[in-house]
């Protein structure tokens, strides 16, 4: 079965993660899998907008702690591939959050134009509780979009985040009734495709332009790190611990 669903109806494609008996953790397959559907849906002229989600009422719980006691492979790790293509993606891109969103399912939330996320979600980023660091930007984005105190707060402390003050700091677009994310989502995916979508596509590059080269710099620098922190003993330990915790 495939890790990602998709759909398109009326120019909207919903992208839905699908792994809902590890509460959508994204392993390597996932990202290749989401990777290349935002790539074709980029290229794709039916497609108007876009909607990330996830299956079973989780949006992601973050990376799946296995794959970084893998080898890397060669070339770019997937997961930098992934937030790479939400980065450069032409078309309006929204996301509909339920439940939990951790670590790169938190950071790859500056990459979109709309955030709607259930009151009940909780976002997290414990990059340095396993001994990483973080990635996708979001020590350029973050800043940007919360304020430093608060980023570095949530950065460094990795304490929960509720939906309610992840709208007011404006992470989040709106937080809505549990359950309702997708449906606020798809709401205002109908309101961008009835607008003409050249002047959408001309409004979003110059909105994104003036952090261009900042996200491509946070980008090279975070990888290099992370690709480190990944390797190093604290870190390792952390994620034998981790899945210890869960018996597996």
């Amino acid at each position: 079965m495939s890790t990602v669903l998709r759909s398109l109806e009326g120019g909207i494609v919903t992208l839905t993660i699908h792994r809902p008996e590890s509460r959508n953790a994204l392993d390597a397959q996932t990202y290749r899998a989401l990777t290349a559907a935002i790539a074709e849906a980029d290229a794709d002229g039916s497609v108007r907008a876009a909607i990330l989600t996830g299956a079973g009422g989780h949006f992601t719980a973050g990376n799946d702690i296995r794959d970084f006691q893998a080898p890397l492979e060669p070339g770019e790790p997937a997961p930098i591939s992934f937030l790479r293509s939400l980065a450069g993606f032409t078309k309006p891109l929204l996301a509909a959050v339920e439940g939990v969103a951790v670590g790169i399912g938190t950071t790859l939330l500056l990459h979109c134009d709309f955030v709607f996320a259930g009151r009940g979600a909780r976002l997290r980023m414990p990059f340095v509780q396993l001994g990483l660091c973080p990635e996708g930007g979001s020590t350029f984005l973050l800043p940007r979009a919360v304020g430093t105190r608060r980023a570095v707060e949530w950065l460094m402390l990795g304490r929960e985040i509720a939906a309610a003050e992840a709208e007011e700091a404006g992470l989040v677009t709106a937080a809505v009734e549990d359950g309702g994310a997708l449906a606020r989502a798809l709401e205002t995916a109908r309101q961008l495709v009835a607008l003409p979508a050249g002047s959408l596509r001309a409004t979003k590059a110059l909105l994104r332009r003036p952090e261009r080269e900042g996200v491509a710099a946070a980008f090279e620098t975070e990888t290099e790190q992370f690709i480190a922190r990944r390797d190093s003993p604290e870190a390792q330990a952390a994620f034998a611990a981790f899945l210890a915790r869960r018996g597996k």
